[in-house]
């Protein structure tokens, strides 16, 4: 046991869970309400109604809060680019909750942490130690698991979802770089008035947007802050505990989403997409219990 978990008290570890919860219900909440409003809206324009969401909750908060003055142009461009990976990946991860098992789709977002480590050399100039280059490989694995490629099974849906996980991963190492000097709000106002305004573009380039009917409407508006609450929750369990009592909690999205499914939509999950997500978890966590190790305080 790491010094960071024989840290972690009871009352903290509970405290985590609570906010975990929080943001199980809110992944999970934004998955069926992605998968709802698919039948009028493109991903263009769910992410476009998503965006508008955001940017009414960021700058009220901002603004109660007293820290608009901390958005800056000082890393424009890394903004933007940051903000492109996010959105890409965010639309394929929309279209993939419509084609493709809502568990599947968490089992292959969950290999985002892997590529981290398998691009952050390129993007971050860090060292891809032994650990890590198995844990990179264990997440292969079960991607190989979990899409089963010799069964024929790849669709549009399955490839979508694991191109959601790279996008995913170059928005996490693009963040890392911009908390070195920006603040939560700076970084908040930039994701959601640049996807704004990528979503108006994308969603506007067939000429015709459609308009929200007022049953799609509260999708949409749930879909807006339970992304926001989801990162929100994380960050907070993050604060409290070690990521390697926040991680497992995470990982039970997954049976959540489901059981969720299953009760929602009859879907059935195959054994082997269990069987693949745990050895993906084994990578994350092999990482985790590592770095956690390596950094601990003399």
């Amino acid at each position: 046991m790491t010094t960071a978990e024989q840290n972690a008290q009871p009352k903290q570890v509970f405290r985590a869970a609570l906010w975990m919860t929080g943001a199980i219900a809110s992944f999970s909440a934004m998955a069926v309400a992605g998968r709802e409003v698919s039948f009028e809206l493109d991903t263009f324009e769910v992410m476009m109604y998503r965006s508008f969401v955001g940017v009414i909750v960021v700058v009220l908060v901002g603004r109660l809060a007293g820290t608009l003055t901390q958005v800056t142009r000082r890393n424009f461009g890394l903004q933007i680019v940051r903000n492109i990976a996010h959105f890409s990946g965010q639309n394929l991860w929309f279209y993939a909750v419509t084609v493709i098992p809502l568990a599947q789709v968490f089992a292959l977002e969950f290999t985002s942490p892997l590529w981290v480590l398998i691009l952050s050399p390129f993007v971050l100039g860090e060292r891809l130690t032994p650990t890590r280059a198995i844990a990179a490989a264990l997440g292969f694995v079960g991607i190989l698991i979990v899409t089963r490629p010799d069964q024929a099974e790849l669709n549009a849906g399955i490839l979508t979802a694991a191109s959601c996980a790279i996008c995913f991963a170059f928005t996490i190492m693009l963040t890392k770089k911009l908390t070195r000097s920006e603040t939560i709000t700076c970084i908040l106002v930039y994701l959601t008035v640049t996807q704004a305004v990528f979503g108006i573009v994308c969603a506007g380039i067939d000429g015709d947007i459609q308009l929200p009917s007022a049953a799609t409407a509260p999708w949409l508006v749930l879909i807006g802050l339970a992304g926001l609450f989801a990162h929100f929750c994380l960050t907070n369990a993050l604060a409290i505990a070690p990521a390697t009592v926040v991680v497992p909690i995470d990982f039970t999205r997954l049976p959540v989403i489901a059981i969720v499914a299953m009760v929602i939509y009859g879907e059935a999950v195959a054994p082997a997409v269990y069987l693949g997500a745990v050895i993906i978890f084994a990578g994350n966590y092999l990482n985790i219990w590592s770095e956690t190790r390596r950094r601990k305080p003399a």
